[in-house]
């Protein structure tokens, strides 16, 4: 392995396809930086820069596995660009218009539309109550890791554990600390004596 240092990608990448499953992890070792400071870049509704993390390794295993040296390209090149790619797909997947009807949507059991519609409520009245849930939330966002708001948005909403852990893709044990430390970071946050 301490040779394998020295040597240059594209002779890496030409072992690497050739089955040598230590080239290809020296590789990924050599440019996991450059996909960490390719994930930051971005910005995934509802996901966690880790996501982007991900999807940027599994861009740059495609480009260890499709690089073609008689291209003429350089390996740098070539995985700068397939990790990008891949981060930017991701993104543009998420944040497609097709969902966004849905996503926007609010339940017709909600306090402030039933108030609507049963007339208790004012449309000024609707409007404070918006703004103030608006402030609350970027305040949950403020105090909360991306995991964390994401994970008692879904509680709040009446997921329960099992389907926030298909939602997620994270295991019912980080669902769980992710909710537990939700709770103590507001019980902080909010509930301050003095």
């Amino acid at each position: 392995m301490q040779g394998l240092k020295y040597k240059a990608d594209e002779l890496l990448a030409e072992e690497a396809q050739a089955g040598d499953g230590a080239a290809t992890e020296e590789l990924l070792l050599r440019y996991k930086n450059a996909v960490l400071a390719r994930a930051r870049r971005y910005f995934l509704a509802g996901g966690e820069t880790d996501d982007l993390v991900q999807e940027g390794m599994v861009g740059l295993y495609f480009a260890v596995r499709d690089y073609r040296k008689e291209e003429g390209k350089s390996f740098k090149n070539f995985a700068y660009l397939c990790v990008t790619r891949r981060i930017f797909d991701a993104v543009r997947s998420m944040t497609r218009r097709k969902n966004e009807v849905l996503n926007d949507s609010v339940s017709l059991f909600d306090p402030i539309v039933t108030d609507i519609l049963d007339g208790s409520a004012s449309p000024e009245e609707s409007i404070i109550d918006d703004e103030s849930r608006a402030e609350f939330k970027i305040r949950l966002m403020k105090t909360l890791s991306d995991f964390e708001f994401r994970v008692l948005t879904m509680y709040l909403e009446g997921m329960n554990y099992a389907k926030i852990c298909e939602a997620t893709g994270k295991s019912l044990k980080s669902v769980d600390n992710a909710l537990a430390r939700a709770k103590k970071k507001l019980q902080q946050a909010y509930c301050k004596k003095g």
